[in-house]
């Protein structure tokens, strides 16, 4: 069994480019989430407030850009009641992660690991659970080795990318320094009354 089939001439790589876009925008969401809630300069409700804008963001995003190409595109506007309710409990998911993310960083994550591991385990929960769904073919045992390989590997690199992140570089020494004499000056004041 081939898992990836050759491209053929008329194979459209639309979706590729959209997949890597998904891929940058995600990629520096936390870092510009974690920026977002130290920039609040609120370090007990910081978290709240950036996630407020998120959800600002989302509403422009995803409500405003998707009714503007409804209109333009001149989609029918019937909504079955199953797409509704599906699409709801994908935003609240969706929401209810973003939402994590600030709880994480607020609980002292940084946004290498936290990312690292959502990151590295998003993929293996969509396996797994896309395989519940949609059982392969030939039953468990007949999954392809790479496909297993392949979740051991993104479980095993969110976990090593965790563990042995680079640390934070050093502050400049002209900063330390001016610190520490600021820090001497202030010992060496006499007390007043």
């Amino acid at each position: 069994m081939n898992p990836i089939a050759p491209p053929t001439p008329s194979t459209s790589f639309a979706w590729l480019f959209f997949a890597l876009l998904t891929v940058v925008s995600w990629g520096v969401y936390g870092v510009f989430l974690h920026t977002g809630q130290v920039a609040m300069n609120d370090p007990v409700h910081g978290r709240y407030k950036a996630f407020l804008f998120v959800g600002v963001a989302y509403f422009v995003t995803a409500v405003l850009a998707p009714l503007a190409m409804l209109v333009l595109k001149g989609a029918s506007w019937s909504f079955p009641a199953k797409g509704v309710a599906w699409s709801l409990v994908a935003g609240i998911v969706g929401a209810i992660g973003a939402f994590g993310v600030l709880l994480a960083f607020g609980a002292k994550g940084t946004p290498a690991v936290v990312m690292s591991i959502i990151f590295a385990g998003a993929p293996v929960v969509n396996a797994i659970y896309s395989l519940l769904q949609h059982p392969p073919a030939g039953g468990w045992a007949k999954l392809p080795w790479p496909f297993v390989l392949g979740i051991v590997l993104a479980a095993t690199g969110g976990c090593l990318v965790s563990l042995y992140k680079p640390a934070p570089a050093a502050p400049p020494a002209k900063a330390a320094a001016t610190t520490a004499g600021t820090a001497l000056a202030a010992q060496a004041a006499p007390a007043k009354p």
